[in-house]
């Protein structure tokens, strides 16, 4: 089975591509990668539980960083030896799903009562 070459971004250009949806992201040391903060070992854990589906539906694996009240992923399309269009999709379908607060929406879904200490799981960027 041939593997097909994908592209490989220029850092320029994957720094132009860290704007809007992916302003979090940062460029380092040839990895896409994004601190996510939680309430906790609760939260942190879900985090992961979502990547972790993310990337295995997309059959694109990141690298992970877990901690009691954060998660690190980290992206590089490894057979390519770089960052590829794979590493910038994967990055925005995590983005929107960790940072989806149904509650500001205005929609039937409430949202995490994040005023409440207990429910909290997730420090949401603004």
């Amino acid at each position: 089975m041939e593997r097909k070459t994908e592209k490989t971004y220029s850092d320029d250009e994957i720094l132009l591509q860290l704007t809007g949806p992916l302003r979090h992201w940062t460029f380092e040391g040839g990895w896409l990668r994004r601190k996510y903060r939680t309430e906790g070992w609760k939260g942190t854990l879900m985090v992961v539980n979502t990547v972790a589906h993310l990337a295995e539906a997309a059959w694109h694996h990141p690298d992970l960083a877990v901690s009691y009240a954060f998660v690190i992923v980290k992206l590089q399309n490894h057979a390519a030896k770089g960052i590829t269009d794979k590493d910038f999709e994967l990055a925005r379908r995590i983005e929107d799903v960790i940072q989806w607060q149904p509650g500001k929406e205005g929609g039937a879904l409430e949202g995490t009562p994040n005023g409440d200490q207990r429910f909290r799981y997730i420090k949401y960027d603004e």
